[in-house]
């Protein structure tokens, strides 16, 4: 999931230039004179899948099949497809407006800057919320390989987000060579998992298909929406790709294809082999199908993967969206002490936001002894309010077949909203606060 967007009229700092902390920071200061045309298709494919693959679909495919049970595989399907208008919407955003900015901008372009604003928002308390669910996916297998009670799995997260925060205020990003790697992993690990389930796979655990109704289909892919985050990856590349109209449409197309064969594998796989069923196996659907067929062992490698990629992708989220944090604060969006930046230029009052949300998700999920099925919701139902927006925009700003694609996000999308409107409190919720830290923050000092 990629979380580099800011709130229009923000630009994200750049961290190759030094910053005094007791200095206003001009945009135009910042910002890099021109950014290098060296992505071609293959290398953009390889980043953009890597922005989509993360430590969500260590939990998530068991989870949804828990709530729809074999009909969560139209749940997979349809989040796929939805994908396929999504993805050419933003590769249209990005050829338009090739620029660093994100869907906030976009949004603030087509609905003016307060709506901008309100979507990075939206998107920052996204991917801090979020930095309490992807710590929890490593838990959860260490716990497991170790034969530890469930509460441990909550003290492994606190271990993991704290050396993501800790990275980040030393100024240690994920190299974009260390996120590759991790998304290969990612894609290696749900290849051979699928493999390795298939002699057990049987298609009479299809019945019944859908023991609780359709209705959780939908929520389903509302959940969803965390695992297929980060299809805006590509808007955040596009200047970089040395020939976007070839180059882009091209890497799109391939990584709907990519993701959507291995997304649509591993959920075959927990559903035609029941892996599913109650929270502890839905929490390590993937370990428990590789000790399946590779015996105990397999576990001890599965739980060092999942801290690997949890511990990446918190890294990555952190530096992302502490950056957006830093972009709301400059322009008093949230408590101005969120804009400090130290003199290595890393946004330390952003990280430190994005720390306390998610040490404070954790510490409520440890308390209330909610898994990542109950967590999960909050960031999803926000990535998808922040999608809708973005295809509102893009039915007013963009043309053509562009256009068709956000008019068609939009029918999509509101298939399955009715199913899920009781989650409408979410973003409405994060919208009147961000309202709220606006006043604050524009009243005299």
């Amino acid at each position: 999931m990629t979380t580099d967007s800011s709130a229009a009229p923000a630009t994200p700092i750049s961290p190759a230039t030094p910053i005094s902390p007791a200095t206003p920071i001009s945009p135009a200061a910042t910002a890099p004179a021109q950014l290098a045309r060296h992505i071609g298709r293959w290398q953009g494919t390889a980043l953009y899948v890597s922005a989509i693959l993360g430590a969500g679909v260590l939990v998530l495919p068991g989870q949804v099949a828990s709530m729809a049970g074999p009909a969560s595989l139209l749940s997979w399907a349809f989040a796929c497809a939805l994908g396929v208008p999504l993805a050419w919407m933003f590769a249209a955003f990005a050829r338009r407006f090739p620029e660093a900015g994100g869907v906030a901008t976009y949004v603030g372009r087509a609905f003016g800057p307060t709506a901008g604003a309100l979507t990075g928002w939206l998107y920052f308390a996204a991917g801090s919320f979020g930095q309490t669910i992807v710590p929890l996916t490593g838990g959860y297998y260490v716990a497991q390989a170790l034969n530890l009670g469930s509460g441990w799995a909550y003290l492994v997260a606190v271990a993991i987000l704290t050396a993501a925060v800790a990275a980040n205020l030393h100024g240690r990003r994920v190299s974009a060579r260390t996120q590759l790697a991790l998304a290969a992993a990612v894609a290696i690990a749900l290849v051979v998992t699928t493999a390795a389930a298939a002699p057990r796979m049987s298609v009479h655990r299809l019945q019944p298909f859908a023991p609780h109704g359709l209705g959780p289909v939908a929520d389903g892919v509302i959940v969803l929406f965390f695992a297929f985050a980060g299809w805006e990856a590509v808007a955040h590349l596009a200047e970089e790709f040395t020939d976007p109209d070839r180059d882009v449409p091209r890497a799109v197309a391939a990584t709907i294809a990519i993701v959507s064969v291995l997304y649509l594998g591993i959920a075959a796989a927990v559903v035609l082999t029941g892996t599913y069923g109650d929270p502890h196996t839905d929490h390590v659907a993937i370990g428990l199908l590789l000790r399946s067929a590779f015996g105990p062992g397999a576990d001890i490698a599965a739980a060092v993967i999942a801290v690997l990629i949890s511990l990446g992708t918190a890294n990555a989220f952190i530096a992302g969206v502490s950056r957006l944090g830093y972009s709301l604060a400059r322009d008093r969006w949230l408590p101005y002490r969120s804009a400090y930046i130290n003199r290595r230029s890393v946004p330390v009052g952003g990280v430190v936001t994005v720390a306390a949300v998610a040490y404070a998700g954790l510490a409520a999920a440890a308390g209330f002894g909610w898994g990542t099925e109950t967590l999960v919701v909050v960031p999803s139902t926000l990535v998808v309010t922040v999608y809708l927006l973005a295809a509102a925009a893009g039915i007013r700003l963009l043309r053509g077949v562009a256009r068709g694609c956000a008019v068609l996000t939009v029918c999509l999308t509101a298939l399955v909203i009715p199913d899920a409107a009781r989650h409408v409190v979410i973003p409405v919720v994060v919208v009147l606060l961000a309202l709220l830290m606006r006043w604050v923050g524009k009243r005299p000092a």
